[in-house]
C-alpha cells in the first residue's frame, strides 16, 4: 500500500507521463476517472451548502481559517499555531479546532509548543460541536470586546496581555478551507512554494483538493517556503494566484529551525549545532520532504541522506529495520556514525518505535516555526494590520 501511495504522489506531480514507469502510465486511466468523479462529488456538495440544503454553523465569536487547495507540506498548523500566538499576545484566548488526523499527530505538536499558555485544542470531525462543548465549559468574550482587540490590540506588540481570560474570544480552524459546514470570517490559504499546483489536477489524479478557482474565496494567500525557491517560481505563484483574485493580498513564509530533542525524551534539548558536519539520515512521511532536506542541509551536515514516506505514514517494524539499513550504509561509506533525524509529526505519530533506533544509533527531532518573511514589500506588521483589517470589518457584519 506504501508503495502505491508513493506512485499516487508521484503522479500527481508530474505533468508529462509519456516517459514515466509502466506503472505509473497503467494507473493514469484510473486515476483520470476517479478525479472526475471526485470533482463531480465537490460540486455537488459545495452546491448543497450553497442552496443551504446542508447547514452552516455560525459561531458566536471570529473563526478565523486556515487552509489549502493541495495535498501537505502547505504550512497549515505552522500557521495555526503563529496566529494563536498573535491572538494570545493581544489577550485573546483562542480555541483550535483540528479534526485529528492520522492519529493526532498535528494536534500533540500544537499540544507540546502552546502548553502551560490559554490556548485551548478541540479534536474532532465535528468542529461546530467541539466549539459547542468547549463553549459550554471556558464561555464565550463580549463580541464588542473582541472586535476592539481587532480594531487595536493586534497591532501593537506592547499591548501584551499579561492575563487572558480564559473565556474564549476566537476560533482557528486547522485545515479548514473544505470544512463548508462552519462559518468563518477569515479565510487564510497556504501554498507550497516549492510545488503548489502539482500537475494542476484534482485528487487522485493530481493534489489539489478543489480547483484553483476556489482562490477566489481567500482573503489572504500565504506562499510557504518562499526562501527554498527561485524568483521566477514566485512570480509564477504570483500570477496564477491574482489571476483567480487580483486583489488578494499575498504574504510569504519559512520554516526556522530552531532546536532538536532526543525521541527517548521530548524536553531533552540539543542545539542544532549537534547537526553541523555529521552525517546525517533524514527520515520522514510529511507532505513537504524535500524542505526537511534542504533546511537539514542548511544548518551544515556534511552529508544529507534521505528516506521518505508519504504523508502521515505510521512506521512499522520493517521500517525501521530499513533506516537501520540505510544508517549501516552510511556508516561504512564515511566511517562515522550518522546520526537519524525525523520531524515532530514522525515523533508524534509513534514515538515508541523510534526509540527501537536509540540502541544503534542517535536520533534526534528537529522542531522548527514558521517565520512571516519580509519580502516584495510585505512583513509581518502588514501581515497583522492586513488580519485586523479583515476580522474587524467581516466581524462587526456577520455578528
Amino acid at each position: 500500500m506504501e508503495k502505491l501511495r508513493k506512485v499516487v504522489n508521484e503522479i500527481a506531480y508530474t505533468r508529462d507521463h509519456s516517459n514515466s514507469p509502466a506503472l505509473h502510465r497503467s494507473l493514469v486511466p484510473v486515476l483520470t476517472l476517479a478525479s472526475s468523479l471526485y470533482g463531480v462529488a465537490l460540486q455537488i456538495r459545495r452546491s448543497l451548502y450553497r442552496s443551504s440544503f446542508f447547514q452552516q454553523h455560525r459561531l458566536q465569536i471570529p473563526v478565523i481559517s486556515v487552509g489549502n487547495l493541495s495535498w501537505g507540506g502547505n504550512g497549515k498548523t505552522p500557521m495555526v499555531e503563529y496566529i494563536t500566538k498573535l491572538l494570545v499576545d493581544s489577550g485573546i484566548s483562542p480555541l483550535i479546532l483540528t479534526r485529528g488526523y492520522a492519529g493526532g499527530d498535528e494536534a500533540k505538536m500544537l499540544e507540546r509548543h502552546l502548553q502551560g499558555g490559554p490556548t485551548k485544542i478541540g479534536v474532532g470531525a465535528n468542529r461546530a460541536a467541539t466549539a459547542a462543548s468547549f463553549f459550554d465549559k471556558y464561555g464565550c468574550a463580549n463580541p464588542s470586546s473582541i472586535k476592539t482587540f481587532f480594531d487595536q490590540s493586534l497591532l501593537h506588540e506592547t499591548a501584551k496581555a499579561k492575563n487572558v481570560s480564559q473565556k474564549i474570544g476566537c476560533v482557528v480552524l486547522d485545515d479548514g478551507m473544505q470544512h463548508w459546514s462552519l462559518c468563518r470570517d477569515l479565510e487564510i490559504v497556504m501554498l507550497n512554494g516549492l510545488n503548489p499546483w502539482g500537475n494542476g489536477n484534482l485528487v487522485p489524479f493530481g493534489p489539489l483538493r478543489e480547483p484553483l478557482a476556489a482562490l477566489e474565496r481567500a482573503d489572504i494567500a500565504v506562499v510557504h517556503h518562499v526562501n527554498l525557491i527561485s524568483e521566477q517560481s514566485l512570480r509564477d505563484i504570483e500570477n496564477i494566484v491574482h489571476g483567480f483574485k487580483e486583489s488578494i493580498p499575498i504574504f510569504y513564509s519559512k520554516m526556522v529551525p530552531k532546536y532538536l530533542f532526543g525521541v527517548e525524551n521530548d524536553r531533552s534539548y540539543v542545539a542544532l549545532e549537534a547537526l553541523r558536519d555529521a552525517t546525517v539520515l533524514c527520515v520522514s512521511a510529511i507532505g513537504s520532504a524535500d524542505a526537511f532536506v534542504k533546511n537539514i542541509e542548511m544548518i551544515g551536515a556534511r552529508c544529507v541522506d534521505r528516506l521518505d514516506f508519504s504523508d502521515h505514514y505510521l512506521f512499522q517494524a520493517e521500517d525501521v529495520e530499513t533506516m537501520r539499513r540505510r544508517a549501516k550504509r552510511l556508516e561504512e561509506k564515511y566511517n562515522a556514525k550518522p546520526i537519524i533525524v525525523v520531524t515532530e509529526k514522525d515523533y508524534n505519530r509513534d514515538s515508541e518505535i523510534l526509540k527501537c533506533l536509540e540502541y544503534s544509533y542517535t536520533v534526534l527531532v528537529l522542531c522548527s516555526e514558521l517565520q512571516i518573511t519580509p519580502c516584495r514589500g510585505t512583513d509581518v506588521d502588514g501581515f497583522k494590520s492586513t488580519i485586523c483589517r479583515i476580522m474587524a470589518a467581516k466581524f462587526c457584519v456577520s455578528s
